[in-house]
């Protein structure tokens, strides 16, 4: 089979869907690995490293005669609009939202397959781009948080006095939290958190962090995620978290539903209350914010002083490990799909349904849209 990797078109996507690195795990299946000249050049992955790894580097168009595309970003409708019918894609399609691009597959008869959609079972572990990415999120708004804050974040004994360390506060303890505490730990501030499931205490309080236990319901949700909380429950939760936040100096923000606008954790009248100096970092910012006021791509200072870095393609902004971790995601979940070449036979597609994690990520497919986890 022909798998294709594109240049990433979408503004801002630096990452490619395939690094040199993984090139033979496909070759060696018997695909033939066809990648657009260029699609690596801000992942540090030229023309002459997948060539040398075994792929194809074809200038112009790559498409038509693709039979699966990996891509990160989902194709546009033009692009899907030149594959030829039965054709496969992989990458992050945004269901809810990526309609246009999800009608054209159904028309085209083209079966895509998105990343956000990936089970988070035991077995799918290996595929899930959501969990690799989210890593690199967290470990970026730690650098951040550090390069805009004020002050230095460890505890420093000098001639001229002690440094106090800065006290972080990360609010969400899921892996890109989880990353965030990691690295503001390792920086030496003192860091604690808070996410609406307590099952995250032992993980936070694992990675030398305290847990903020407040007296409130748990939101414990499907697959590791949290549930959307009322309206009446986020009052009540932005009422008792509102000392902490005041007296951290920066705040790391990574609340997510899966499918849904962020929740609000931190309102204006509370970002009004922090002191002049302290740094906000809000990891959801292209999915509504978690705080008020939070622009993607932009640092917004308020009239008291308070910086908030609104997220914008994160992952995008580390490359480099990010290309290479997405990467193996794609290519595991590529691998199910498929048949190896065999006694003489060409590696061609499998598409059971009866696996849990195919029939979960499929979208389209036979010129049909699938419901996410069902049938068309």
């Amino acid at each position: 089979m022909r798998v294709v990797v594109p240049t990433e078109i979408r503004q801002g996507e630096m990452r490619v869907a395939l690094v040199p690195d993984i090139v033979n795990k496909l070759t060696k299946l018997g695909h033939e690995v066809i990648v657009q000249s260029g699609a690596g050049v801000h992942s540090q992955a030229s023309d002459k490293e997948f060539t040398a790894a075994g792929a194809q580097v074809v200038n112009g168009d790559v498409l038509a005669s693709a039979d699966v595309v990996l891509s990160v970003s989902s194709l546009t409708p033009e692009q899907i609009g030149q594959l030829k019918r039965g054709a496969v894609t992989i990458s992050f399609l945004s269901p809810l939202t990526g309609t246009d691009s999800i009608n054209a597959a159904v028309k085209a008869g083209v079966s895509a397959f998105s990343l956000e959609l990936v089970p988070r079972i035991s077995r799918a572990q290996s595929m899930d781009a959501l969990t690799s990415q989210a890593l690199c999120a967290g470990y970026r708004a730690a650098l951040v948080g550090a390069e805009l804050s004020p002050r230095f974040f460890p505890l420093l004994m000098t001639a001229a006095g002690t440094v106090t360390p800065a006290q972080v506060l990360v609010l969400g303890a899921g892996v890109a939290g989880l990353q965030a505490i990691a690295t503001t730990r390792r920086l030496g501030a003192v860091v604690s958190a808070y996410d609406v499931r307590p099952s995250s205490a032992d993980e936070v309080k694992s990675m030398g962090a305290t847990f903020i236990t407040l007296e409130l319901e748990a939101l414990e949700g499907a697959g590791g995620y949290a549930r959307e909380m009322t309206e009446e429950r986020a009052a009540k939760q932005r009422e008792l978290l509102t000392p902490y936040i005041a007296k951290s100096h920066v705040l790391i923000t990574t609340a997510a539903v899966p499918g849904r606008t962020a929740p609000r954790l931190v309102t204006k009248a509370m970002v009004d209350a922090m002191a002049p100096g302290t740094v906000i970092v809000d990891l959801a910012a292209e999915s509504g914010g978690n705080v008020e006021g939070s622009k993607p791509g932009e640092i917004v200072i308020t009239d008291g002083g308070v910086k908030i870095w609104g997220g914008k393609d994160v992952p995008s902004q580390l490359p480099f490990h990010a290309s290479s971790l997405y990467s193996r995601n794609v290519v595991n979940l590529l691998t199910l799909l498929t048949k190896p070449a065999a006694d003489g036979v060409a590696a061609s597609l499998d598409l059971n349904f009866d696996d849990e994690i195919i029939n979960g990520s499929a979208v389209t497919h036979g010129g049909e849209r699938r419901t996410p986890g069902g049938k068309a």
